[in-house]
């Protein structure tokens, strides 16, 4: 499903632990926008379902209005009682992946993990400093052209480029011909045309998805297993919130396949798992 307008759907995921900084915080809850790829994000101490609410209300409500829905994976912080009850006094629906199902949440899955993974590397180098760089971080994210939209994220937000401070070291021609004058004129028909610029914006966002679903259906389709084989899984997959490094855990016996990408598996002592694992999570064990 994409989102036919800005800020009416969002993506919502836990990225960390981080090495902890300052206030304790180690891990960073992240939001974006499924139609601009505007990303707003914030260093916690610890993801809690009221967190993710006021996260919702300050970064998300506050800034751009009540959404439609928000997608998320099923991790406890997002599918407690308390906060569905909330949301459902916003009228915001909740969407959530599941193991077996992990195109419910495509375009997160596929498209804005790799943000997530991106913005993740960048804030390791800095080590403990990781929570102050996270405002720059964020800011060359948002005022960077991306490709599933051709478009930066500031300017399909606000209609307009933001001034970088590239444009300062070597002024660019709205640089150096600023007028106040000239400057309100074009900024009111960049207003004007932003709903043109979306319009354009939309159709590459759709051949972008496509693109990325083929390829992640690909790596998919060829990473599958008979009954009886021996299978590792992806360590960070059974918590809330993954490690920087993923390692994997196993090996585990598959003992039936659920639906196309599922497996349920079960440990050495020949007990069961409490829940299926998608493909994604899995691979092959060598003995």
């Amino acid at each position: 499903m994409l989102s036919p307008c800005p800020f009416i759907q969002w993506g919502m995921d836990i990225v960390g632990p981080f090495p902890l900084a300052a206030g304790q915080r180690k891990f960073l809850l992240v939001a974006i926008d499924y139609f601009t790829k505007w990303v707003e994000a914030e260093p916690l101490a610890r993801i809690t379902e009221g967190e993710v609410m006021k996260f919702i209300w300050k970064n998300i409500i506050c800034r751009f209005g009540i959404p439609k829905e928000i997608i998320s994976d099923n991790d406890h912080q997002f599918q407690g009682r308390r906060i569905q009850e909330w949301c459902q006094g916003l009228h915001i629906r909740q969407r959530f992946t599941t193991v077996a199902h992990p195109q419910a949440n495509g375009q997160f899955e596929v498209t804005n993990r790799i943000l997530i993974q991106g913005t993740k590397r960048r804030l390791e180098r800095v080590g403990e400093n990781w929570a102050k760089e996270l405002t720059s971080v964020l800011w060359a994210y948002r005022t960077t052209p991306r490709g599933s939209t051709g478009e930066t994220p500031f300017s399909l937000v606000y209609g307009t480029e933001a001034i970088i401070p590239a444009e300062l070291g070597i002024p660019s021609h709205r640089v150096m011909n600023f007028s106040k004058e000239c400057n309100e004129n074009l900024l009111r028909e960049n207003l004007d045309l932003i709903e043109e610029l979306r319009e354009k914006a939309f159709p590459r966002i759709q051949r972008y998805k496509n693109i990325m679903i083929n390829s992640y259906n690909k790596r998919v389709k060829s990473r599958s297993f008979q009954v009886g084989d021996l299978v590792l899984r992806r360590a960070d997959a059974l918590k809330p919130i993954g490690k920087l490094d993923p390692t994997w855990e196993g090996p585990y016996k598959a003992t039936s396949v659920i639906g196309k990408w599922a497996y349920e598996l079960e440990d050495p002592e020949g007990h069961p798992l409490p829940r299926p694992w998608n493909v994604h999570n899995l691979k092959k064990y060598f003995a």
